[in-house]
């Protein structure tokens, strides 16, 4: 990447951004667009004007505490709001740990930021969520361990700010939701001996929409709302999985998911680490309950007057198919091809396409159609159009019917992404996604859909005796394919981005 100025503990550092958009087809291209933390547009001719202040929480490395905040706005054309607060936050460090308050873009965890499709989780796609965050940001040795053991972690709550969205974006015709809190949380361990070229790492990250209130939609028009839980109670089933989806609407029914949309990932990463190159190999598994989780499902139910009751240890278990695979090379020393990623991402399965709960005289129970960033009572796992993990699954910016839901999230996809610095100030990166989507399991589409997705980007920092602070990106985007386009015929997206930047320190 383009290397960054460091500037003195006591400077507030600047940053003022113009990007501009033009293209031919349905959409902006998919990499044009998807992971920019949101600040991004399906439109084919967009673009923003962004101005950013910040104090950054390492300039007080040295010290045991630690303070920073930023504010980053912008004026947008052709966005889904015409103007954005793309983050505004306060953060305080004591030692390890980490209290943020506020909207903040934050990294992916395992992954390349620049050349990955992406987390399933708790990705780098949708805007910023006002949260109040609790973290170690960074691993920490666990005690007793003699430092071959670490770890990191966070626990947040919030609340997603796309509520005039989803009543524009509806336009009365489709369900939508207001108010809805969310929760996120993550844990990571980190062994290996210090000094060691080996290391491995295993964690989850999980997230949850809970509280709001839902207005659901048929043909006779809206329900009443249905207002969601939001006591003491429900923050801790946020936390810790559990309770009634629907306890309001629907008290009395027998089958009892928890309450709120809960997602998760499993991630584990194994590392090699040499001092001209490193490898490492990665792999992550969605799930959005309990039988995705662990891939076993309860099934020994009795019958009759006790058909609700456990009996015996009888399980289900379910086949590993849904992954997302990958592998990240940097060769240090090599300038012209630095960084190389693949990535191969599968979630056909979904524990797959029967779902029967069981019965008074049907005891067997099959959990599957999971039906990956969909909810019942939610609008599934997205903000302000833009899913919020891996944006290979369709996006609801998409839809032409109004309907805030993912129309595609059963895929299989290849990616590749390459960066390098072939000259001072000079980083170039490509991305090329090759796609085949079946639609979902309660709408699939009748001929599997393909999508071919390509990102030239090239980015110039002039040198600062000529213009210090500044720098140019331009970047080519184009798909090919029936999966993102608007009638489903196969299509062609092109365009062609251009971002002009300033950045410096305002001195005390």
């Amino acid at each position: 990447m383009l290397s960054q100025t460091s500037w003195a503990d006591n400077d507030l550092e600047y940053k003022v951004e113009v990007q501009s958009t033009v293209g031919n087809g349905d959409y902006n291209p998919l990499w044009l667009n998807a992971n920019k933390y949101g600040l991004s547009s399906l439109d084919t001719s967009n673009g923003y004007l962004r101005a950013a202040l910040s104090r950054p929480l390492c300039n007080d490395s040295l010290r045991q505490w630690g303070l920073g905040y930023g504010i980053d706005l912008a004026a947008a054309y052709n966005f889904t709001s015409s103007f954005v607060i793309q983050q505004a936050y306060v953060e305080g460090r004591w030692r390890k740990s980490t209290l943020l308050v506020g909207s903040k873009e934050l990294p992916l965890e395992m992954k390349n930021g620049e050349l990955s499709s992406g987390s399933q989780v708790l990705g780098i796609n949708a805007r910023p969520i006002p949260q109040v965050r609790l973290s170690y940001p960074d691993y920490v040795d666990v005690p007793l361990t003699a430092r071959w053991l670490q770890f990191k972690g966070h626990l947040s709550y919030g609340i997603f700010t796309d509520d005039g969205w989803q009543k524009d974006f509806t336009d009365g015709k489709a369900s939508y939701t207001e108010n809805v809190l969310f929760h996120s949380k993550a844990g990571f361990l980190k062994l290996g001996k210090p000094g060691s070229p080996f290391s491995a790492e295993v964690g989850m990250e999980m997230g949850c929409q809970f509280g709001g209130h839902s207005y659901t939609y048929s043909s006779k028009g809206y329900a009443e709302k249905n207002v969601n839980s939001v006591t003491l109670k429900s923050f801790f089933r946020a936390l810790v999985p559990g309770g009634n989806d629907g306890d309001d609407a629907n008290p009395d029914q027998n089958y009892k998911g928890a309450e709120g949309n809960h997602v998760g990932a499993w991630l584990a990463r194994l590392n090699y680490e040499q001092p001209s190159w490193a490898v490492h190999v990665y792999g992550e598994h969605y799930f959005e309950d309990l039988s995705g989780m662990f891939q076993l499902d309860y099934d020994n139910y009795t019958t009759g007057s006790k058909w609700m009751e456990k009996h015996g240890h009888r399980f289900l278990l379910y086949d590993f198919k849904d992954m997302l695979l990958g592998v990240e090379l940097n060769l240090k020393r090599q300038s012209w091809l630095n960084t190389l990623v693949f990535e191969y991402i599968y979630t056909k399965y979904q524990s797959g396409p029967i779902y029967f709960d069981h019965q008074k005289y049907l005891p067997d129970h099959i959990g599957g159609k999971d039906a990956y960033y969909q909810h019942w009572i939610y609008t599934g796992w997205q903000h302000w159009g833009q899913v919020m993990g891996n944006p290979l699954y369709r996006s609801p910016l998409y839809n032409k019917n109004g309907n805030i839901s993912v129309q595609d999230n059963r895929f299989y996809a290849f990616h590749l992404g390459l960066s390098g610095d072939p000259m001072s100030g000079l980083h170039y990166r490509l991305l090329a996604t090759l796609q085949k989507g079946y639609g979902t399991y309660s709408t699939p589409y009748e001929d599997p859909r393909r999508n071919f997705s390509l990102l030239a980007e090239v980015g110039y920092r002039l040198p600062e005796r000529m213009a210090k602070g500044w720098q140019l990106k331009l970047g080519l985007g184009y798909d090919h394919g029936s999966l993102l386009s608007a009638d489903a015929t196969s299509n062609n997206n092109l365009g062609l981005q251009l971002t002009i930047i300033k950045n410096g320190a305002i001195h005390f």
